[in-house]
């Protein structure tokens, strides 16, 4: 491989220098590879090496250098095979060219050519010599410059490209250095980088210049290569010209190669300057002198610098010195880049972009904080220096982690950001205490104030602030002692803010013991180490909730309020929001992530505080202004009929209800929750309410999560509200979270809901309402469409009386106060008649909105009154319609589109009651059957709690879900087989009927309806009264006809002409001659029906007829109806390898065996060969379809399933891949493909593990699809589905780590501990890893821990005899761990009891190895309290940064979780010992089945606390047991000293239940 072929091979990535062999007299520089594999020459190396160690300057491991340090690292022998081939090939060239020149004869100065007769022999040959030789001489010219022009044009490339990239790094860096107005600069100077290319002008001219003259010499050879091969051309062209042009040679020193620089000059400079009382920063773009290719390393910019640096340490460098806080230092060096630079584009003492701050003290404007004072700290002003963006950052959120808190008003965090900065500090800090000068020394002393490193948690050190220092005999702090007399110091952690006070602690009163024990806690910081930690500004910023004071102000923060604050934070990143600044402290607000998973709603600290009343707002109530009220609500006229929803009744004397001629409410409700569903909104404009008042009007959260007005009417404890939903007119306490201030543009409508007593009744004994009747009363008229009629006027604050009937569409009204009456609970009043007598001739009008459909009809018409005549109907399961196809009175039942919409006539609405009736009594008493349902089969289904007809959709197997159409209804509902019944022969049929709308069309040239106009036809339409006319009655479905409805006007309004003007439809064209129709069909179409004017027959033959055009026709859509694809393959239960190739957003995961993927080959090449062309498209209707063809976006076919039809897009899975997308439906065709080849995807779920929050969150679903796409892994598949199609349930294996661990270990999911119990952990063979590896572990296993076996239990009395125990831990009231005293007290082993052994071994514990064996149920010894060893069982890890493990004490039955450092090996003989901790169930008793109570044990939430604590206390004296049971678990019962049931108390009280 020649090294030219690739240049960079033989340079070193750091200097920029090629790596060159050693010579006679010159000493080589090799290339040398370090630790982590990466090669610099030796001279980079010799650079940089410090102490023996190298760090590297690309990774920073550090590399320990051998016994002949640099020149003992291994060279790397490619390079240097590379750099000795490149010498070879070089020398090779050289010979060949030297032997060319000896061989080669110089051209005829003179050629001579006869014109007159060009075809002579001797002629010819002298043209051919002559051109061969001028081509020899131009291909060697050609290659040369095309050499350089690829050197040129991959320089350029290169060249604009690290500029780019440079540039771009370092005007983010100086951008994010200012507050938000340097972000417009950054932006500006970010887009002058897309002129960059005009730096670079000599370099582009050069290539310009090559490539013209490359341009010359192929035109030059094409016409020499022409008069070569026909010599007669000679005579057409200038030969000599042409020769002349190939003989020129190429002088490489004549291009300028140096154009091509590293740099173009620009860089981007940030400046500050720190007086007393400013602080100024400058942000400038400054041009410099570029730098040639041979004088810097290609990828990195350098500086020149006067001490031993590494390029990498001196950009460090510079960037730290832009925030230096000395004024001095700063202007130097400002100074000297000024002068080393020069500037073609600005001025340099004129910054692009200066921010200045003046810190006047005692002329601030702002009014007092709000908050409480705040202790001053040492280093707010000096981190207000170092760290130009503090303290100028409002509403600006950030990440932080919660380092020390000292009270919600007092605490400090630190910025996720600063992590990197935080890590280098370290590294830096701990490599400054290695060094001597570091030490103190017995002349040194310590000075209230000073900086010092404090050696710390884990051994690591940090730098700290003395706050005092206490002498020796001394009682009161001292400023200054020496080092060899200090008792103790209290320090200030300046990158934590924790302080602590640190007892020197001396061995002998000596001054060397002194000086140790003083070294071992603390190291001095001289002056130098001073100077580089001055550039890393103290880590730790101290801030402060805002607006929150303590709860109780005489006592100021309690403990509590600092331990809740702990817990909710925790070590968690927050994020913060800076709310303004406080003398040294920021005034922030704190947000969490939420901890339940279905909400994503972030958990502020300030109201968390605030809710658990451990703080309270600062926030002062204006007096003397009432809050503004909603308007009062319209009343309906005295003795007018109005159509009404009763939403809320308390009794029949209060109930509220809600007029329905304003349709501005819906909207109302819909902009409501679009204004306050918004998380960013209640941000932006700060909606919360934190001191509600009396009667103030507000927006509250109702159980359904949607947010409706409302009004606060009282306060009933700590935190809780209690308020009326003006809308609805019922009251609920809710938190004062739920509440939102609600905005002046809501309170323009008035409140919906109004107060009404029945005007007619009275309670019968005259007092109060009886339950019965309120629930009676519920149940006819809650939520339901009645009639009113008000009977007179009250004040507003009393209810309106009024009269209350149930409003069916057509028949008479039954008056619910009489309903009431007539079943004894409820009386008359005195003088109210009853009108049973009268009542039942009656007749009622018909409702406002079918009424006015019969304005201008004549009544006495008997094709009017036709409809009315017919109402008394023999009962007819079928629907019939009238002979009368027009304006027939329909309800509306389910809309899917404006071709596909069901309706249902109102004059079967008494039919519809008594077919519910019978369907109920005919199914009711039925059994649930293991039927098969099969597609179209008629059933009865129980929906909402109601019997009705439906049909199945779809073939169900017995135990699945079913989908149901309902076929009185039109829409599909999905219910379980147990709800579904076989349906009498005699009540099969339907009542609704499916229509189309006529004359219009879907817009913009579309086949089928966009989702639009489906919603917005489904808004208006479903469940409203409308007036249709059947265009056609034919057998085929749907009908065509037109439907009209009444709007908010009461005008009858054609829904085609809606959709029309509303631009979602369009008109059908009809031919011309049908124009003679039109005023014909407006008549059939209008239901306000007129009297019809046209013109006589005589006048249209007058007319003349123009010429007709062809009437466009509309392609109508073709019924397709298919199947499914057959299912996959399903594998054995066992272990398999699996690809997988997709992961759904339910957490499903597809996968494919070996075998399918071969499958999969082939069937690709199959299904491409059989389909060379597109089939025709047409319009579909996909109603009935399942399996598809769908055109990929590679342009390749695949098969689907179709799942949904989303207006001109349908949503489809791939069934040989799993993927789920939205394609356009010109994309998909109703046809299978290779329909005999299953499908080869298989969908797969995880074994024995719950997703956190109930179902996979978008953070869990991207780590599957990390982790596992396009990837093999190892299955054990645990189960089959019944279902072929349904997921296999299994357990995946990453290179042997179960999945199931991974995702618990990021806390995306927990372990199901009941399958987990029952079927054990499944664990990977060894065998089936090792089964692709070619792995010899032969003498590579070191020696091993001795396998201990498992613990020893004692032996137990038999069955029903009692024996004296002692309860060692109590788990749950039922379940707890005790130790037999009979037996098992003075086991002795080798002499010697458990006791007298743990003593002796916890006296020597340090001779004990740490454990290694971390298997499940492993014994161990482990750590407690109390700093003594006990006998534990490993349980499992708990987590893993820092490790530690969940243990168990066998001998006390108490978990613990300890880090690896305090567990050790156990000795054999301790496993001798029987455990002294059983755990066993305690029968005769459970937990109570209902519990109100929320003091619960967290573990287990059936048990209340008080259960638990009384537990206890019955456990106290001599208690004895008798074993019960041992399979499955050990049960036994417990007698307390009177020989009688421990749980007895427990049950009495309430507290259990007997089992």
């Amino acid at each position: 491989m020649d090294s030219e072929d690739n240049p960079s091979a033989t340079i070193c990535k750091l200097c920029g220098e090629p790596f060159s062999l050693p010579e006679e007299d010159v000493d080589g520089n090799l290339p040398r590879m370090l630790l982590c594999a990466h090669i610099y020459c030796t001279s980079c190396l010799l650079s940089i090496h410090h102490d023996g160690v190298i760090s590297c300057p690309e990774c920073e491991v550090e590399s320990t250098l051998p016994e002949g340090g640099v020149f003992g690292l291994q060279q790397d022998s490619r390079i240097i095979g590379l750099i000795y081939t490149s010498r070879m090939n070089k020398m090779k060239r050289c010979d060949r060219s030297k032997n060319r020149k000896k061989h080669k004869s110089s051209p005829s100065s003179d050629v001579k050519v006869d014109t007159e007769d060009p075809q002579r022999p001797a002629d010819v040959e002298k043209i051919k010599k002559l051109v061969d030789e001028a081509l020899i001489r131009a291909a060697e010219s050609h290659s040369v410059l095309n050499r350089i022009h690829e050197t040129l044009t991959s320089g350029l490339t290169e060249q604009l490209k690290r500029e780019r990239a440079r540039l771009e790094v370092e005007i983010k860096r100086a951008a994010d250095k200012a507050s938000h107005a340097v972000h417009k600069w950054k932006d500006v100077q970010l887009s002058r980088l897309t002129k960059l290319e005009a730096e670079f002008s000599s370099g582009r001219s050069e290539a310009s210049g090559v490539q013209k003259r490359m341009k010359a010499l192929e035109i030059a050879m094409q016409m020499a290569r022409e008069v070569r091969r026909v010599p007669v051309l000679e005579q057409y062209c200038t030969l000599d010209k042409v020769v002349e042009t190939l003989q020129a040679p190429v002088d490489e020193q004549s291009y300028d190669m140096k154009c091509i620089t590293l740099g173009s000059g620009m860089s981007c400079v940030f400046r500050s300057q720190c007086l007393h009382q400013s602080l100024e920063l400058s942000l400038k773009m400054e041009d410099g002198v570029p730098q040639l290719l041979s004088e810097s390393p290609p990828k990195d910019h350098q500086q020149s610098d006067s001490s031993n640096k590494p390029p990498w340490q001196s950009a460090k460098g510079r960037s730290r010195n832009c925030v230096s806080p000395k004024p001095e230092q700063q202007q130097s060096a400002g100074a000297t880049g000024s002068s080393s630079r020069g500037s073609n584009r600005s001025d340099p003492g004129t910054p692009d972009v200066i921010l200045e701050e003046l810190l006047v003290e005692g002329q601030e404007t702002a009014p007092p904080p709000t908050g409480p004072e705040l202790a001053n700290d040492n280093w707010g002003i000096q981190r207000r220096r170092s760290n130009p963006s503090f303290g100028h950052k409002r509403n600006v959120t950030q990440w932080v982690v919660v380092s020390h808190v000292v009270n919600p008003s007092h605490f400090y965090v630190r910025y996720v950001l600063g992590k990197k900065e935080s890590e280098v500090l370290s590294k830096k800090i701990s490599r400054f205490c290695c060094r001597d000068n570091c030490r103190f020394t017995s002349s040194d002393s310590v000075q209230t104030g000073s900086l010092v490193f404090v050696k710390w948690t884990e051994g690591l050190w940090f730098r700290a602030r003395l706050v005092e220092v206490f002498q020796d005999r001394c009682v009161e702090a001292v400023k200054v002692c020496p080092v060899t007399q200090l008792a103790s110091v209290r320090v200030f952690f300046l990158d934590s803010g924790l302080g602590q006070s640190l007892a020197i602690q001396r061995g002998e009163e000596t001054a060397e013991s002194s000086l140790k024990a003083v070294n071992d806690l603390l190291r001095k910081v001289c002056d130098g180490v001073k100077v580089e930690l001055s550039y890393f500004a103290p880590q730790a910023v101290r801030c402060s909730l805002k607006d929150l004071v303590p709860y109780d102000l005489t006592k100021g923060w309690s403990k509590e309020a600092q331990l809740e604050f702990l817990s909710v934070v925790g070590s968690a990143a927050v994020e913060m929001r800076s709310l303004g600044q406080d003398r040294d402290s920021q005034l922030v607000d704190l947000k969490k992530a939420p901890m339940d998973q279905s909400s994503d709603v972030p958990i502020s600290i300030r109201e968390y505080l605030v809710f658990i009343e451990v703080a309270r707002f600062y926030s002062p109530v204006k007096l003397g202004r009432r809050p503004l009220l909603y308007y009062p609500p319209k009343y309906p006229e005295i003795n007018t009929e109005l159509n009404a929803v009763v939403s809320h009744i308390n009794s029949p004397a209060d109930f509220y209800i809600q007029l329905v001629d304003n349709m501005e409410f819906v909207l109302l409700s819909a902009k409501l929750q679009d204004c306050y569903g918004a998380t960013a909104v209640n941000e932006e404009y700060d909606l919360n309410i934190y001191c509600p008042v009396i009667e103030q009007a507000c927006v509250a959260r109702y159980e359904d999560k949607l947010w409706h007005r409302a009004q606060v009417i009282g306060h009933p404890a700590g935190r809780k509200v209690e308020v009326q939903y003006v809308d609805f007119g019922n009251k609920k306490v809710l938190s004062v979270g739920d509440l939102r201030k609600i905005k002046d543009e809501f309170f323009a409508l008035p409140s919906r809901a109004v107060r009404c007593c029945l005007s007619e009744v009275i309670p019968p004994d005259g007092k109060r309402w009886s339950d019965a009747c309120s629930r009676r009363f519920i149940s006819l008229a809650h939520q339901k469409l009645v009639t009113v009629v008000a009977t007179g006027q009250v004040p507003k604050s009393e209810p309106l009386p009024v009269k209350l009937f149930e409003s069916p569409l057509n028949g008479p009204l039954d008056n619910i106060a009489e309903l009431l009456v007539r079943e004894q609970l409820a009386s008359f009043k005195e003088g109210s008649e009853s009108s049973d007598a009268g009542e039942e001739s009656a007749v009622w009008d018909a409702p406002l909105e079918l009424g006015l459909s019969t304005e201008g009809v004549d009544a006495s018409d008997p094709t009017a009154s036709g409809e009315r005549s017919e109402e008394p109907l023999e009962f007819d399961p079928r629907l019939k319609l009238p002979g009368q196809l027009n304006d027939l009175r329909v309800r509306v039942s389910h809309v899917t589109s404006p071709s596909s919409f069901y309706v249902q006539l109102t004059r079967n609405d008494t039919q519809l009651k008594r077919l519910c009736e019978l369907v109920k009594k005919e199914c009711e008493l039925m059994e649930p059957e293991d039927v098969e349902w099969k597609e179209d089969e008629l059933c009865a289904a129980l929906i909402n709690g109601v019997w009705e007809r439906g049909r199945i959709c779809s073939h169900v197997t017995p135990g699945d879900s079913a989908e149901v159409m309902r076929c009185d209804h039109g829409n599909k509902v999905k219910l379980h087989v147990s709800n579904l019944r076989m349906l009498p022969l005699s009540l099969t049929g339907s009542l609704a009927l499916e229509c189309s709308l006529t004359d219009i069309r879907p817009a913009g040239g579309r086949s089928t309806w966009t989702a639009t106009a489906c919603d917005l036809m489904s808004f208006y339409l479903s469940g409203a009264s409308a007036v249709m006319t059947i265009k056609e009655l034919t057998d085929e479905r749907p009908v065509p006809v037109t439907l009209f409805c009444s709007n908010k006007m009461g005008q009858f309004i054609s829904i085609a002409d809606f959709l029309s003007s509303e631009g979602l439809a369009l008109r059908e064209r009809k031919p011309r001659d049908a124009a003679t129709q039109r005023p014909k069909e407006a008549d059939a179409q209008c239901p306000v029906s007129g009297t019809q004017t046209g013109g006589s027959d005589g006048d249209k033959k007058q007319t003349p007829s123009a010429p007709k055009p062809a009437p466009r026709t509309i392609m109508s859509a073709e019924k397709v109806k298919t199947g499914l694809y057959d299912p996959p393959e399903l594998p054995c239960l066992g272990h398999i390898q699996i690809s997988v190739s997709a992961v759904g957003e339910d957490g499903l995961i597809y996968t494919r065996t070996q075998n399918q993927e071969c499958q999969l080959e082939q069937l690709r090449e199959r299904i491409q060969q059989s389909l060379k062309a597109l089939p025709r498209q047409k319009p579909y209707t996909w109603k009935s379809v399942r399996g598809c063809a769908v055109i990929g976006s590679d342009m390749l076919w695949y098969r689907g399933t179709l799942l949904e039809v989303l207006g001109g897009h349908v949503k489809v899975q791939y069934v040989d891949y799993g993927l789920v997308e939205n394609i356009p439906v010109v994309h998909v065709y109703p046809m299978l493909l290779c329909d005999d080849v299953p499908q080869l995807c298989m969908p797969c779920q995880l074994h024995s593990i719950n997703p956190v929050g109930g179902r996979w969150q978008r953070d869990a679903v991207a780590l599957l699809r990390e982790v596992l796409l396009n990837r093999c892994v190892d299955v054990h598949v645990t189960e089959l589905p019944s279902d072929p199609r349904g997921p296999l349930t299994v357990e995946l294996f990453l290179d042997g780590l179960s999945l199931n661990r991974i995702l618990c270990h990021h806390e995306h999911a927990s372990m199901d501990q009941t399958v987990s119990a029952q079927k054990g952990q499944s664990e990977m063979s060894p065998s089936l890893l090792l089964d692709d590896w070619d792995v010899d572990v032969q003498d590579l296993r070191g020696p091993e821990e001795p396998m201990l076996g498992p613990f020893i239990y004692p032996d137990l009395p038999q069955e029903g005899e009692r024996f004296q125990v002692r309860v060692k831990h109590l788990w749950t009231p039922n379940v707890l761990f005790l130790w037999p005293l009979e037996g098992t007290a003075d086991v002795e082993v080798d002499g010697e009891t458990l006791d007298e052994a743990l003593a002796r071994i916890n006296a020597n514990i340090g001779a004990l190895q740490r454990l290694g064996d971390f298997r499940h149920g492993g014994p161990c010894l482990a750590e407690y309290s109390d700093g003594k060893f006990y006998r534990a069982r490993v349980i499992r890890f708990r987590s893993v940064e820092p490790v530690k493990v969940l243990v168990q004490h066998v001998d006390f039955g108490s978990d613990d979780t300890l880090p690896t450092r305090k567990l050790r090996r156990m000795p054999a003989q301790l496993l001798r010992f029987p455990s002294r901790a059983l755990k066993v169930r305690v029968a005769g008793f459970k937990a109570p089945s209902a519990s109100g109570r929320e003091d619960v044990l967290p573990y287990s939430p059936g048990w209340s606390v008080k259960a638990a604590m009384e537990m206890i206390d019955m456990l106290h004296g001599n208690i004895s047991a008798s074993v019960v049971a041992r399979e499955p678990e050990l049960t036994v019962l417990l007698y307390d000293e009177d020989e009688e049931l421990v749980h007895l108390p427990l049950v009495s009280r309430g507290l259990a239940e007997f089992e």
